[in-house]
């Protein structure tokens, strides 16, 4: 599946000159965790996220420095303080965010997410912004998923487990033997560990046409 397959094609965004406060009401109106910052030319310009805002001197965050910030150049705190005092939403938010292809792959974005720890994507189409992608949206791709028939009779399911292991599974390295008799996988080899275990079992039932699996591990 795309991005665009799942994203939200309807956007609510924010201007640069909009104050924090709308931009908090907005998110509590819509339920969202962040938003996209639009310049006046349509550009995508930055994001405002929750955050962004969780220093801000309304919530007491900042007002007196730690050791550990005292080190820092004084660039650095000046520009802490704006953004964290600052009613504008073009000095709080985060600048040149991390941005995606619509024809992006939905494992591409689950990728971005966990490698950034971010909930949302602007989503881009030739360079201006079509859409968001968020973790709720690769939920419902989830969902949507249909279940792999690739494999049919013994001897398919079989060659599809013994390929399955060896897809970055931690099971590589360890020789696994599969025999597959009237559905029923039997997995064959030395596993000391429980999760190994389980990840075997795990990748075993992922298969289309697997009625139980029985282990033989020793």
């Amino acid at each position: 599946m795309r991005v665009k397959d799942v994203m939200s094609s309807t956007v609510v965004g924010v201007s640069p000159d909009n104050s924090i406060r709308q931009a908090a009401r907005i998110m509590l109106d819509h339920r969202v965790s962040g938003l996209p910052v639009v310049g006046g030319d349509g550009q995508l310009v930055g994001i405002i996220s929750e955050g962004d805002l969780i220093r801000r001197t309304e919530l007491g965050g900042g007002s007196t420095a730690s050791a550990a910030e005292m080190t820092e150049p004084a660039e650095h705190r000046a520009n802490a303080y704006i953004k964290r005092t600052s009613w504008k939403v073009g000095d709080a938010m985060t600048p040149d965010p991390v941005t995606i292809d619509e024809n992006a792959t939905i494992s591409q974005a689950a990728t971005l997410m966990q490698r950034h720890g971010i909930k949302r994507i602007p989503v881009m189409r030739d360079g201006t912004l079509a859409g968001i992608v968020s973790r709720a949206d690769l939920l419902h791709a989830i969902t949507a998923a249909r279940p792999d028939e690739t494999a049919s009779g013994d001897e398919a399911i079989q060659r599809s487990v013994m390929v399955r292991l060896l897809e970055n599974t931690g099971l590589e390295a360890l020789g696994l033997n599969v025999t597959v008799e009237n559905g029923i996988v039997h997995l064959w080899g030395v596993v000391e560990s429980p999760e190994c275990k389980r990840a075997a079992r795990t990748v075993a039932e992922s298969v289309y046409g697997v009625r139980g699996v029985v282990e033989h591990f020793t």
